[in-house]
């Protein structure tokens, strides 16, 4: 009884074609490589909200303004995020994913070195991910309103804006602001990247 060969040989020919990469090998390399787009993500987002808690704050400013009513008196204004409470929620939101990125990314190498990730781990993620995203969204979105009232203002409240007086304050908030946004968005990226690798699972 002749014997079949793993490789085929080409007739009148030496040429050898090598055989298909295996199912499980494909997936296993699929998986590598998402688990590796998750772990620069959640660097990425680490970075991010680590900056932004910096800008944010160190967002400070000290304005000399004379008072027209009394020739020769000026008062001090200082400016500070404590000043607004949507500020204060950007700080809160910033600090909290960041140490979640921190413990995330932690996670993530650890389940890369061993090359195992269980589904249920993946679906806490997916839980944790969109989480932090809807607070990072509703706390960059508050932020972002008191951000556009200091820059344009609002006539019809009489609220005038300020940043054409605290100009370094307003560019540490809108440096904040623009930040929290990356991070919104990297923590929906990471969302739709888990499920999909639940998802591959599933099928």
């Amino acid at each position: 009884m002749a014997t079949v060969n793993a490789t085929t040989t080409t007739a009148g020919s030496g040429k050898q074609t090598d055989a298909a990469p295996s199912p499980p090998a494909a997936a296993a390399a699929a998986c590598r490589s998402l688990s590796g787009a998750d772990l620069a993500l959640r660097v990425l987002l680490f970075a991010v909200t680590l900056s932004g808690l910096v800008v944010l704050a160190t967002a400070k400013q000290t304005v000399r303004v004379p008072v027209p009513q009394i020739p020769g008196l000026v008062l001090s204004l200082p400016a500070k995020f404590k000043d607004s409470p949507a500020l204060i929620y950007l700080l809160v939101a910033l600090c909290v994913t960041c140490f979640y990125s921190l413990l995330s990314t932690a996670f993530t190498s650890l389940k890369l070195l061993s090359g195992s990730s269980p589904s249920r781990t993946l679906f806490l993620l997916v839980l944790f991910d969109v989480f932090y995203a809807a607070i990072m969204a509703s706390a960059t979105g508050s932020a972002g309103g008191v951000a556009w009232i200091g820059l344009k203002g609002n006539s019809h409240t009489n609220w005038n804006k300020i940043c054409n007086i605290y100009s370094k304050f307003c560019r540490h908030i809108g440096s904040s602001v623009f930040l929290g946004l990356i991070a919104s968005v990297v923590l929906v990226l990471l969302t739709i990247l888990n499920a999909h690798s639940l998802y591959r699972r599933s099928r």
